[in-house]
C-alpha cells in the first residue's frame, strides 16, 4: 500500500514563498522552534507579571483562591500582618 501526495514533481525555482516553499524541511528546525518557543516563555512571563502587578479585586473572596499567591494586593496584606 503506497500512501502520499505521489511523487515529488519539479516545480519553479523562482517562486518566493515565506513558508519555504515546497517540501521545505530546513536543517536548522529545531534551533528555530527552540528559539520561537523560548520567545513565547519570556512573552508569556512578561504578560503574567504585568498581569499580577495590576490585579485588584472589589469584592474580596470568601475562601483562597491560586491568585492569591502572586497578586501584590494579597502579598501587602500578609506582610503587614
Amino acid at each position: 500500500m503506497h500512501q502520499g501526495g505521489g511523487a515529488r514533481y519539479p516545480y519553479p525555482k523562482e517562486v518566493w514563498s515565506p513558508a519555504g516553499g515546497w517540501w521545505t524541511r530546513p536543517s536548522n528546525w529545531k534551533t528555530n522552534t527552540a528559539i520561537a518557543f523560548a520567545g513565547i516563555l519570556v512573552t508569556a512571563y512578561g504578560v503574567f507579571t504585568i498581569s499580577a502587578d495590576k490585579e485588584k479585586r472589589l469584592v474580596q473572596p470568601i475562601r483562597p483562591i491560586p491568585s492569591m499567591r502572586w497578586a501584590k494586593e494579597y502579598k501587602e496584606q500578609k506582610d503587614a500582618a
